[in-house]
């Protein structure tokens, strides 16, 4: 069976969650682009699946040349730029008078589906992200979205065999979340928590919300 290949636009609840999506524990921020879409003026940054490039999107708050990431205490920083000069992550903006790619932007069914898989707890979802065949190129995003009245945060892992399967892995919670990160010491006996906070010591999963939960996540 042929596989067809399209974009398929997520929207994110926050700019903030698209500058942590691009720039939050990276050595090298993601590539980000500003576009039309729809009559709206959109960031984005793109995750490339099997058959589908997957857009992360939110309405851009101002024009200039870079997203700007820092966290200082308990404070996430965000905001657009047009230099370099400071001390911050950065993550460069293209702007975009077409198209950022040949794809179809939608069809009636994508052929990359996340098949939903539950996990225990969230010390079961923080050591998923350790890929044993990969060790030194962590991704250590988290996504959090809502299923049915609840919400879950959960985890992208891929099987690749004659062709390639996603999971998304997830735990559910008891809340929305309202902090930025995920904080976890894998050599303590103690729950991961969330935090806003950076720590020495600590391992931490940036969380992405999304702000309507897409058909590809399998809910």
């Amino acid at each position: 069976m042929e596989s067809t290949q399209n974009e398929c636009y997520v929207e994110l609840s926050s700019f903030d969650d698209l500058a942590r999506y691009a720039c939050a524990f990276r050595e090298y921020p993601r590539r980000v682009y500003s576009q039309d879409l729809n009559g709206l003026k959109i960031i984005s940054s793109s995750f490339a699946l099997a058959n589908t490039l997957l857009i992360f999107y939110t309405p851009v708050p101002k024009i200039g040349s870079y997203v700007s990431y820092q966290v200082k205490g308990d404070k996430e920083i965000c905001d657009i730029v047009e230099s370099t000069k400071n001390i911050s992550h950065y993550a460069p903006i293209v702007h975009m008078k077409s198209e950022i790619s040949p794809l179809p932007v939608k069809s009636k069914k994508l052929s990359d589906q996340f098949h939903p898989i539950q996990v225990k707890d969230l010390g079961s979802l923080a050591r998923l992200t350790y890929d044993p065949e990969f060790p030194d190129e962590s991704n250590l995003t988290l996504y959090t979205l809502q299923q049915n009245e609840s919400w879950v945060i959960g985890y992208i892992t891929s099987l690749d065999m004659e062709q390639v399967f996603y999971n998304f892995n997830y735990v559910k919670l008891d809340s929305e979340p309202s902090k930025h990160f995920l904080k976890y010491q894998g050599n303590q006996k103690k729950s991961p928590e969330f935090s806003n906070t950076i720590e020495h010591g600590f391992s931490y999963f940036p969380i992405i919300k999304i702000k309507t939960t897409p058909s590809i996540f399998g809910f």
